[in-house]
């Protein structure tokens, strides 16, 4: 058996280490289109809690982060002059080209045969048994294949520029300026001794007013956005201790998230795809790496467990893989909208909210606390010193109506529509405007194309009388969330979020973090 990998990244280099290492009679070629010490971008970063198939499937990766990486447990939030600490969150680095030059020599020490400066079409592997493309974002065998594979890619708002820099960071750090153009933040993680990585985002609006929109993004790869280095270093010279911002092709761009429905084909010829040449997921979530070289180890496992039958082979790669990148791009969704609006939370919160909005966006109270009981304590700590309870035991008071904690029994219609909050008096839920108190009836969309109408139906109700609150219903979990902060944040409208499956710990993490005022259980 013959097997073409177009693409020496992680996941290529891997996938052909662990084929090798299980049948050293199959044969296999790399074709990479660079060259073997050309890397774009600076490090790449591991979660402890997901790296077990990988150290299972071979220890290459573990060996590499013990000898050449960096570990921590935990993430700083600095804003505001305060430096806020959550634990409990294991995670190592490791400098890109480190880690690229030894897969490249494990691949070697099992047989596969690597070849560089060499760019590969479909057209030219017509002569092996199977094709496997993980030539990453860019991928031509996918954009080939396209039309038969259900390509989606969603373009997200934001802005992101990836740089390195020499000031070292503890561990993973993220770090919110706001300058005389807009709100930008820092994710940054040290990779080496001597080195960290540092990604910049920040909305369109504040890279345009900031001028950073001028670098030629069409001009040939390796070129990097000096303008924007030299005004990134101004902005963040307080954080960094005015050391230098490094650069390796660095430019804005703004993160694709690519969905695939098929991962694989037999026409015209059979090709598995993986990493991300097949999804992508925002790097504030997971790591491309990680699911790359998780790829790899599911199809050398599919192709081992069915010898000489690669259609069953490919079904099995994509059976077995798929579910965990779903969930992780499920989870990677509501963290990158946080990115698209992070401004609007660095202005709206104190320090201790803002952190704990942060860090539980893909995850709830108790989990987290798990994690990091002395982070919870001191965020609930916060909360109490704020507003004198508990989050769920704090009472709420708008506009003459009342209520003596902040989960609450909502009345509906046969159709699901909420009519009333209850309580004595219980407040009408209505979608037009009545006399006396009322909360307003809005419906959150169905997808974020949405948003932009109900955004415009929430902007005039802050002249109606005797509104109370807006009652968020219907949609998904993410616009219903959405839709809420645009009303508290923006409206200066207090928001009910009622969900259609409620318990304490959803709506105490909904209460504490400010995406809600309330909580409330449909009945």
């Amino acid at each position: 058996m013959r097997v073409a990998v177009a693409g020496g990244g992680p996941g290529g280099l891997f996938f052909a280490t662990l084929i090798r290492r299980a049948d050293p009679s199959i044969e296999v070629t790399v074709f990479e289109r660079n060259r073997a010490d050309d890397t774009f971008g600076f490090g790449v970063v591991f979660s402890d809690r997901t790296l077990a198939g990988i150290h299972e499937a071979d220890p290459v990766l573990r060996e590499a982060l013990d000898a050449h990486g960096r570990h921590w447990q935990d993430i700083e939030v600095r804003l505001k002059g305060e430096r806020i600490h959550c634990g409990g969150n294991g995670m190592a680095a490791i400098v890109r080209r480190t880690l690229l030059t030894l897969l490249q020599a494990r691949a070697r020490d099992v047989g596969a045969e690597l070849r560089f400066s060499t760019e590969v079409t479909l057209d030219d592997l017509g002569g092996y048994d199977l094709v496997v493309a993980a030539d990453g974002t860019g991928s031509q065998i996918r954009e080939r294949l396209a039309a038969d594979l259900g390509v989606e890619v969603e373009t997200a708002t934001a802005k992101f520029i990836w740089f390195g820099t020499d000031y070292m960071f503890d561990g993973l750090t993220f770090v919110y300026e706001r300058g005389p153009h807009g709100a930008f933040a820092v994710h940054g993680y040290p990779i080496s001794e001597d080195m960290s990585t540092f990604i910049v985002e920040t909305d369109e609006a504040s890279w345009r007013r900031a001028g950073l929109d001028e670098f030629d993004v069409t001009s040939p790869p390796g070129a990097s956005d000096l303008k924007s280095k030299a005004y990134l270093e101004k902005l963040f010279a307080g954080q960094i201790d005015g050391r230098r911002l490094l650069t390796n092709n660095s430019r804005w761009g703004n993160f694709r998230t690519r969905r695939t429905r098929t991962w694989h084909t037999l026409t015209p010829r059979p090709v598995a795809l993986l990493g991300d040449a097949v999804h992508t997921a925002h790097f504030s979530v997971g790591s491309g790496t990680k699911m790359a070289m998780e790829d790899a180890v599911e199809l050398a496992r599919a192709l081992v467990n069915h010898p000489g039958d690669i259609p069953a082979a490919l079904t099995a790669y994509q059976e077995a893989a798929q579910p965990s990148v779903r969930r992780i791009q499920e989870s990677a969704r509501p963290s990158l909208a946080w990115w698209e609006h992070f401004g609007r939370y660095h202005d709206h919160f104190e320090p201790w909210q803002f952190a704990y909005h942060f860090l539980s966006r893909s995850i709830t109270d108790e989990r987290l606390a798990r994690r990091a009981p002395d982070f919870i304590a001191a965020s609930h700590a916060g909360w109490v010193a704020a507003y004198g309870a508990e989050p769920l035991r704090t009472p709420f008071e708008n506009a003459g109506w009342s209520a003596p904690g902040r989960l609450v029994g909502v009345a509906t219609a046969a159709d699901g529509t909420p009519t009333a909050v209850r309580g004595a008096p219980a407040l009408v839920l209505s979608a037009d405007r009545i006399p006396g108190p009322w909360g307003a009836v809005v419906r959150a969309p169905d997808t974020e194309a949405g948003l932009p109408q109900v955004f415009g139906r929430l902007a005039e109700l802050p002249a109606s009388s005797g509104l109370v609150l807006a009652a968020v219903h219907g949609g998904t979990p993410l616009t219903r969330t959405l839709v809420c902060e645009q009303a508290r944040m923006r409206e200066r409208i207090p928001a009910l979020l009622i969900d259609p499956e409620p318990d304490t710990d959803r709506a105490v993490t909904t209460v504490l973090s400010g995406r809600a005022d309330l909580m409330g259980a449909a009945e």
